[in-house]
């Protein structure tokens, strides 16, 4: 199995290699999309997941008893259809494609499983249509 989440570390946690013990402890591979530390020095990070159901469970309550907050990725991004005026200044912008263009109806179509929370479709929307679901 293939999961993407992202994973909020406190500020104490930061500096800790908490992530190496999910290959280590519990047979996991990762791949990191993206990976941050705000100015308050609390930790993002977003990661692409697999392994074993089993091994997937023990490693997510590993994280989870030592205070780091996981979400799934499809939760972190969202698009508010209200503001978005289908400008379309985010469709070039976006790494992965998870924004195009209904060639129908031509209105901007945000594809979640495709995004990594990357953050660019916020920063560049004029309207503020995109945003991070903390």
């Amino acid at each position: 199995m293939k999961k993407r989440i992202v994973l909020h570390f406190p500020r104490l946690l930061v500096d800790k290699p908490i992530v190496y013990k999910l290959v280590k402890e519990f047979n996991l591979e990762f791949n990191i999309l993206k990976a941050e530390v705000n100015p308050r020095e609390e930790g993002v990070l977003v990661l692409e997941i697999e392994g074993k159901d089993s091994d997937y469970k023990k490693g997510l309550d590993y994280l989870s008893s030592v205070g780091v907050r996981i979400q799934p990725l499809s939760e972190d991004v969202v698009m508010d259809r209200d503001k978005c005026v289908n400008c379309g200044v985010c469709i070039p912008l976006c790494p992965t494609s998870a924004l195009k263009r209904n060639e129908d109806t031509f209105l901007v179509e945000f594809i979640q499983d495709k995004c990594i929370a990357c953050g660019i479709c916020i920063k560049a929307c004029p309207y503020q249509a995109m945003s991070i679901s903390l």
